[in-house]
């Protein structure tokens, strides 16, 4: 094959076109690489997009291509005087039921959905500060969590304090299914996969196949009840009066869904009812159980409706691949022995069930494209 002729044979005014990935101070990026840089340079002016996990206890934010960067309470404190917030997440929750009279620590989310709009907002709003340092006109899209049962109002509420906090654009990813994703479930494939998210606020139970939700069911039981009972129990059994945390601490140490060899026992300090004077009882892991028994059972029913609504095809992958447990409340000593006993199906604990629900957020974040059917999405009407 002949080659062409050499650049200093050509005629007198001709010249090849010269190379624009050649010479001193030229890139050698090709088109390609230009266009990735102005996205990444716009991307670092608007601001990286987020996942939200907006939990009744914990508010989970992940960063797009950087993971969970922030886990704390959803707990604001707030001046009653000013209306400031003084303190939010895990120095909030510190300051609860220790506060004076002109300091107010409020827990805005009840039951997986807004109870106070404001104290929502400046929470949000603090949390993406805190991720977006020195980015004052960061503009992210974000990926909030919603139980499924929610109603379009509440839904429409939670999207709002999204815009209100700085988003750009504010989509809904329902709980069970950024659960799943979260956990490493095959959600495209045309297989059932059943889990049960025990969040602190609503237990999501749902039978996902093919990146949708074939049945589900969200009971407002979860963490904060069985915190109630424990409160409730205490109170009826020894006339002590518990506060929230106080609760908390016993159901992490003494809590039990199941009997188990070597159980534990602990001391519990209150308030005595008749004399108003602390008084610490001790208690063992048997009477804990015996408190949750009531919320448990409500879970555990809430499975067993979920199962007995599934399509028999989808039942018997369930039987196969089994119920994989997410959520803070799958940390709950024997609840997955529970279960396996009371429904005789395998049931699994996911590897990270506290922050399951972010993770599968997060991929919706990653994966955009290729995760946005499972998104609930409407314009903001203004």
């Amino acid at each position: 094959m002949r080659s062409g002729p050499a650049p200093e044979s050509l005629p007198e005014g001709l010249r090849l076109p010269r190379s624009r990935t050649a010479g001193p101070g030229r890139s050698t990026v090709g088109p390609e690489g230009r266009l990735r840089g102005h996205a990444l340079r716009a991307n670092s002016i608007i601001g990286r997009d987020l996942a939200v996990d907006l939990g009744t206890a914990n508010t989970l934010v992940y960063v797009r291509r950087r993971g969970v960067l922030l886990d704390e309470p959803s707990v604001v404190a707030l001046n009653d005087s000013t209306g400031d917030v003084i303190a939010v997440g895990h120095e909030a929750k510190a300051m609860m039921g220790r506060t004076p009279d002109n300091i107010t620590a409020l827990r805005p989310l009840r039951d997986g959905v807004i109870a106070d709009f404001e104290a929502t907002e400046q929470m949000l709003r603090h949390f993406i500060a805190r991720v977006h340092k020195r980015r004052y006109f960061a503009k992210p899209r974000m990926v909030i969590c919603v139980p499924s049962a929610i109603t379009p109002v509440e839904q429409r509420a939670v999207k709002e304090a999204g815009y209100q906090a700085g988003a750009r654009r504010v989509y809904v990813v329902e709980e069970p299914m950024a659960a799943a994703i979260g956990a490493g479930l095959p959600v495209h494939e045309p297989t059932g996969n059943m889990v049960v998210d025990v969040g602190g606020g609503t237990t999501e139970v749902a039978v996902i196949s093919l990146g949708g939700i074939v049945t589900s069911l969200s009971i407002r039981t979860a963490g904060d009840q069985l915190d109630a009972a424990i409160v409730a129990w205490m109170k009826k059994e020894h006339g002590l009066m518990l506060g929230e945390r106080t609760a908390e601490e016993v159901k992490i140490t003494l809590g039990s869904a199941f009997p188990s060899p070597g159980e534990p026992e602990g001391e519990v300090r209150g308030r005595d009812l008749v004399t108003g004077l602390p008084r610490t009882v001790i208690v063992t892991t048997a009477d804990i159980r015996k408190a949750l028994e009531e919320p448990l059972h409500q879970i555990v029913d809430a499975v067993r409706v979920t199962l007995d609504q599934t399509p028999p095809e989808l039942a018997g992958d369930i039987m196969d691949r089994g119920i994989v447990l997410t959520g803070g409340g799958a940390l709950l000593h024997g609840l997955d022995e529970r279960i396996r006993h009371e429904t005789g199906m395998p049931v699994h604990v996911a590897d990270n069930p506290l922050v399951s629900v972010a993770l599968g957020a997060g991929r919706c974040v990653e994966e955009f494209e290729a995760l946005q059917q499972v998104l609930i999405t409407n314009p903001r009407r203004f």
